[in-house]
């Protein structure tokens, strides 16, 4: 792998169908992608859903990524990840159920503002679950 790497915090969660079964899979593929090292993997948590839309509660999890690929390419990749696991994006949906979700939440110290990506990711400070996850991983692999 490059040395010009990046720490990426990737948030996953689900709640349709086998939510472990979905957060594994998603460890496993962000784990392989190209010039990509997965470092380290915080707890499970279950938590209840944000927003409007009645739904099932969420099992969570943070993963540490050491990456060279930019953070457009790891939206691309994330979002390719989701589609496997059956994720459908429709137009101005959010906060809806869904069996994959994958949010990168942090990219290095780097700002990022396009349509398609924000980073760091608008809702973390309204997510204690993310903060809680983030610090778990920074503790053990700071």
């Amino acid at each position: 792998m490059p040395t010009s790497t990046e720490r990426a915090f990737i948030a996953l969660g689900s709640n349709i169908g086998d939510r472990r079964a979905h957060l594994a899979y998603a460890r496993s593929r962000l784990g392989a992608l190209p010039e990509t090292r997965l470092v380290g993997v915080s707890r499970v948590e279950e938590t209840a859903p944000v927003g409007p839309v009645a739904q099932p509660p969420y099992l969570n999890q943070m993963v540490l990524l050491d990456t060279a690929l930019d953070p457009a390419d790891l939206l691309r990749h994330c979002r390719a990840i989701e589609a496997e696991r059956g994720r459908e994006r429709r137009g101005g949906e959010r906060w809806g159920p869904r069996t994959l979700d994958l949010d990168i939440v942090r990219y290095g110290a780097k700002t990022v503002k396009t349509p398609e990506l924000t980073i760091p990711h608008p809702e973390l400070p309204n997510r204690d679950f993310w903060q809680r996850e983030i610090a778990e991983l920074e503790g053990t692999h700071g």
